[in-house]
């Protein structure tokens, strides 16, 4: 085992292993970000804002997330870290808030993690009625560590094929309904035709209040794609591969969610939209493709141990983060000599398995805590992405810096990073008309304030921390 530090350029065996290639990390962010949001909790957004609201809130969730990925691939081509926008928070925004942003980040994959073992044992009970759950929730947890913990190429291999997966399924999905919106394939009780759904209750049945009221339902949706950012700290040519896959991901994403929320409001009447366990399965049994529940139950099981293999990934570097910045013990920094942080992946599984232990024994309080927290968190850490960008420009131009030389560069600077923190923003206030997801505010801003106080008053330990691995590096590098 060897420790790495930002310090230790000089030595390769101290540093992460370059092997990510541009398609691994484009997988790696549309797999991030397709999963059961998508397949499962997509019809909640029609049920609550209206097919056309549904279509709305999409399209804006998708241009948020354009504004804020352009803002992070112009800080991760520019400072291309593992600790990605945790270390650009630290470096401009100062180191509470990057200390935050790494804790809320962990917190979100480590309750997403649990909950995704979870569901996939539940998933494999449908076809092996007399096994118990936590036996495949097991099974699959182990396949997900080793995948991590063996090397960064089997994981990215892994995260690949997933991935395709579930992409094949969107399009084909987008392809087969909008065939059947067309006329091509013959639609059983379907209650109109063409887009009447859009106006059989008028455009907007539910008010105009609703589709802010989903924004955070949406930006959890499109959460993942940040993981470009934590992968161009071991991406082979950052430069090259990290603004290639966020033009790649981010249009690809726009057009896989806004056309599956098409197709959806157009099929599905509203009232039944947020009701069915799967609107893609109501959907293919419409059109009368057979065994589309258990063709479902497949994709969604993959996009279950998809999301949990990338999750581990995040999470283990945000706690490897930390460790190097000096907020952690530095075991937590320790490498394997396959390049991954072992200790760090497994106290995220930890984290993981605690949650989803609280799920059972605590699911009215801790739990509901922990995803209520996990809920907010990534709008929080979309909003410290744009506002380090703005920060990173700054200084940059203060510096004597010419922003034609920045490799990737923020066009429309500084509106584009203002317009991300303005759509943050507004998905934080239409979470405080919905009583169902107001709970994110009662536990989250606590939750950020006992971060900051837990970094105030741990700053003397972390500098003595820090002084004594400086010193110890001092002294291995003088011998």
């Amino acid at each position: 085992m060897t420790i790495q530090t930002k310090n230790d350029q000089s030595d390769p065996a101290l540093n992460f292993k370059k092997e990510m290639q541009t398609r691994h990390i484009v997988m790696l962010a549309l797999g991030g970000v397709i999963g059961t949001g998508l397949f499962l909790t997509s019809g909640y957004t029609v049920n609550q804002a209206g097919p056309l609201g549904a279509v709305i809130a999409y399209i804006i969730g998708a241009v948020m997330v354009y504004l804020v990925m352009v803002c992070l691939g112009e800080l991760a081509v520019q400072m291309p870290e593992t600790g990605s926008f945790s270390s650009y928070a630290t470096r401009y925004l100062g180191p509470g808030t990057g200390y935050t942003v790494a804790w809320l980040y962990w917190l979100t994959w480590a309750v997403a993690i649990g909950s995704e073992f979870t569901a996939a044992g539940i998933l494999m009970v449908r076809w092996f009625p007399d096994t118990p759950v936590w036996i495949w929730s097991a099974f699959f947890a182990i396949a997900v560590f080793l995948s991590n913990v063996v090397s960064v190429r089997l994981f990215a291999e892994t995260e690949f094929w997933l991935s395709l997966i579930k992409v094949l399924t969107v399009i084909t999905f987008i392809v087969i309904g909008g065939g059947a919106i067309c006329g091509l394939f013959q639609v059983q009780h379907l209650q109109g035709a063409g887009l009447s759904n859009f106006t059989r209750e008028g455009l907007f049945p539910t008010g105009f209040l609703p589709i802010a009221m989903t924004l955070l339902a949406v930006s959890f949706a499109f959460s993942g794609t940040e993981l470009i950012g934590i992968a161009a700290g071991e991406a082979q040519d950052p430069q090259t591969s990290v603004p290639k896959a966020i033009r790649t991901t981010v249009v690809r994403l726009a057009l896989f969610f806004v056309g599956t929320i098409f197709v959806l409001a157009t099929l599905l009447p509203r009232e039944q939209a947020g009701v069915i366990e799967s609107p893609f399965v109501m959907v293919f049994e419409l059109i009368g493709i057979p065994y589309s529940a258990d063709i479902m139950n497949f994709v969604i099981l993959t996009a279950l141990i998809s999301a949990a293999n990338s999750g581990l990934y995040a999470a283990s570097r945000m706690l490897w983060t930390l460790s190097d910045q000096g907020h952690m013990p530095k075991r937590y920094a320790r490498l394997s000599r396959q390049g991954t942080p072992v200790n760090a992946i497994v106290l995220s599984m930890a984290g993981a398995m605690a949650s989803l232990l609280s799920s059972v024994f605590a699911p009215d309080t801790v739990y509901l805590a922990l995803v209520s927290i996990s809920g907010l968190a990534v709008v929080i850490v979309w909003m410290s992405i744009a506002a380090s960008q703005i920060a990173f420009r700054r200084q940059y131009v203060a510096n004597g810096g010419r922003v034609e030389d920045l490799h990737f560069r923020v066009r429309g600077y500084p509106w584009v990073p203002i317009g991300a923190l303005l759509c943050c923003l507004l998905a934080c206030v239409g979470i405080a008309f919905d009583p169902e997801q107001r709970v994110a505010l009662y536990f989250g801003l606590p939750f950020i304030a006992w971060c900051y106080f837990v970094y105030w008053i741990t700053r003397k330990k972390r500098e003595e921390r820090l002084a004594l691995a400086a010193a110890a590096h001092h002294s291995a590098g003088a011998a």
